[in-house]
Order: C-alpha cells, then structure tokens, then sequence
C-alpha cells in the first residue's frame, strides 16, 4: 500500500481544487511559516476518520471549510480525498487503486 494522490477542496487554507500526486512516496513535507503544511497533516487525518476537533485543531465543524479572504468567499463545503495504490493487495478487494473521501 503506498499514498499516491490527495485532492483537497475547501478544507481550511485550500480555497480552491488542490492535488498532491506523490509518484514516488513522500518522505516529509516542507516549506515556509504560513505555507500549509499543517493543514495537508490534517487534511489526511480527517479522510482517515479523525472525528476529534482539537486533533485538527479546530474548535467546531466550521473550523474546517474554508473562511474566506482576500476577495475569495466561504466555502460551502469541504472535501479531501486520498488515493492509495493496491497493487500489493494489501486491501482485500480487486482494485489497484482505493479512494478514500
């Protein structure tokens, strides 16, 4: 089993559609203060099932639809998908691929 894509859409800082394709795996996830970083962690921790606000730190539902800014509006939604590659059969299902939304 190996991560291969996240799609994040309305979900805290990504206003807009956002991939991240990991054709090799990934090993870290870097770049400047104020960047995103944190909000990818808990981007993958919510498509996983996280259901603990403070684990995403997050007070409310809310806390995790885009809020608008720089002449962009609320998001009425939020949605974050992952791919998995299968090719190991690591899940019992014959898929090569498993999307979790």
């Amino acid at each position: 089993m190996r991560l291969k894509h996240l799609e994040m859409q309305g979900f805290k800082t990504f206003a807009t559609n956002t991939e991240f394709v990991f054709p090799t795996g990934i090993t870290a996830i870097v770049g400047p203060n104020g960047s995103g970083k944190s909000n990818v962690a808990d981007g993958l921790r919510w498509v996983l099932g996280e259901q603990v606000f403070s684990a995403l730190r997050a007070k409310k539902t809310e806390d995790l639809i885009f809020a608008g800014g720089d002449g962009r509006p609320r998001a009425g939604m939020a949605e974050v998908y992952l791919t998995l590659a299968n090719s190991d059969g690591f899940f019992p299902i014959d898929f090569n691929e498993v999307v979790i939304g």
